[in-house]
């Protein structure tokens, strides 16, 4: 990968989303858990949660061991998870996804900011880092969604 090729994957705003990750801990009492792990480059995110009587997210948390993609994705799922149905989560999971690796538009309000991952789609080995905050959510939605 040359220098400038570099750059361009780590810029400056993915680099400040890797600062900002909301919601970094575990909850005191979670609903559900769960954790997904990356094996090309051993990233891996843990995610905590509650839900409320209609299904949507009521308390969230994340433990991030990633690169700096990863982090990103987590640090944007972060800012906008609370309040979101299950629907929403994979919508923009799979947008995303589409995003990377068919060329799509990347996932609209409030994950928006996921277009600053664009770079990425030259780079298949990132995408399951990437990925991992959003698979990881909506597995423990569905462990949290299946005991309710």
């Amino acid at each position: 990968m040359a220098d400038s090729d570099l750059m361009q994957l780590y810029s400056r705003r993915i680099l400040a989303l890797t600062t900002t990750i909301p919601h970094l801990g575990r909850l005191d009492a979670p609903e559900a858990s769960a954790m997904r792990r990356s094996p090309q480059c051993g990233s891996s995110v843990t995610v905590h949660l509650t839900t409320t009587a209609d299904g949507r997210i009521a308390d969230f948390a994340q433990e991030v061991r990633a690169c700096a993609l990863g982090q990103a994705s987590a640090s944007v799922l972060g800012s906008a998870v609370i309040g979101r149905s299950r629907e929403e989560i994979q919508t923009a999971r799979d947008a995303l996804q589409a995003m990377l690796k068919q060329d799509g538009q990347p996932p609209a309000a409030p994950f928006a900011e996921l277009e600053t991952l664009l770079p990425a789609r030259e780079y298949p080995n990132r995408h399951a880092s990437i990925l991992l905050a959003w698979d990881a959510t909506l597995e423990a939605l569905d462990h949290a969604l299946a005991a309710a």
